[in-house]
């Protein structure tokens, strides 16, 4: 098997034309070099040097392998060039995706930092809720997935459960559930409500999931919701409730990026929060840009 250091010595023999000056050059001892010239020849099969008399000159194999060699090297060095750049986080990239309200907030202050403190690296964002984001990091679409699950209030659900578990999971936030309701509502000035007491009214829902929860919270609390209105955008949940259309519940963390007009927001008891957290793979996560990226993610949590 031919080996990277053995061109390195074929390479030296060949520009100094001595096993001694190529010691030389290389810091090593002229057995060394002798040696290492001995495998390359073991391996190539055939000799690769000729000496006649002081002087060393490549055979027709040795001229074919060193061409090949510097390319080799070249392309090795390059190689190495480039990795210790990316371990040393001055270059490299994080494709990061995120649900939209995770977005607006959470996202924009972890980037900014990122990009702060590794400018070598490229960040980049899509959007996708779960479990999209999810299928786009097994998939190798991004190194990280920002993604928010809700506790299953009708038992445990071992498929549920097993979700992320091959996964490296970092914890973010837990971001409650709030009731949303039109101004002037009988519950508008209540400082909270049990979401029983929203049985009969028209409710407007948000992503799938979100959709799924509502539905699973509500038969828990004794009613199905009447879902008149369905959208997985944030801004236009909040709109028809401001418009008098139903009332909603939504995550709180939707609420700090967009003016509620028209719309009041309620403590909902029983109380429900979704957990938010940062994924990756196990090999991802040793990977310097994506530890300093869910670095960069937890401390916009915290703060």
């Amino acid at each position: 098997m031919i080996e990277a250091r053995h061109l390195r010595v074929l390479r030296a023999v060949a520009r100094t034309g001595s096993y001694s000056a190529a010691a030389r050059e290389l810091g090593c001892t002229q057995p060394a070099v002798s040696q290492q010239m001995k495998a390359l020849e073991q391996s190539a099969g055939t000799p690769l040097l000729v000496r006649t008399g002081r002087e060393t000159r490549l055979t027709q194999a040795g001229d074919a392998l060193l061409r090949h060699a510097v390319g080799i090297l070249a392309g090795l060095t390059a190689a190495e060039e480039e990795v210790a750049a990316i371990a040393g986080l001055r270059a490299g990239r994080v494709r990061l995706v995120s649900f939209p309200s995770g977005s607006s907030q959470l996202v924009p202050t972890a980037l900014a930092a990122m990009r702060a403190a590794h400018p070598g690296t490229r960040v980049s964002l899509v959007e996708a809720e779960p479990p999209r984001s999810v299928e786009m990091l097994r998939n190798g679409d991004c190194e990280i997935a920002v993604a928010f699950r809700y506790p299953d209030v009708r038992g445990a659900d071992p498929a549920a459960e097993a979700e992320w578990d091959d996964l490296v999971v970092r914890p973010l936030l837990a971001d409650r559930l709030v009731g949303l309701v039109p101004e002037g509502h009988r519950l508008a000035d209540a400082a909270k409500a049990d979401i029983a007491e929203l049985a009969d009214e028209p409710w407007i829902a948000g992503c799938p999931r979100c959709r799924r929860h509502l539905v699973e919270v509500c038969e828990n609390a004794g009613f199905t919701p009447r879902i008149d209105f369905a959208t997985d955008d944030y801004p236009a949940v909040i709109g028809l409730v401001g418009a008098g259309l139903g009332v909603a519940a939504l995550p709180e963390l939707t609420l700090e990026s967009v003016r509620a007009k028209g719309a009041v927001a309620i403590t909902m008891e029983p109380a429900v929060q979704r957990e938010i957290v940062a994924l990756t793979l196990p090999d991802l996560a040793r990977v310097p840009a994506v530890e300093a990226m869910l670095d960069h993610l937890a401390e916009a949590a915290r703060r």
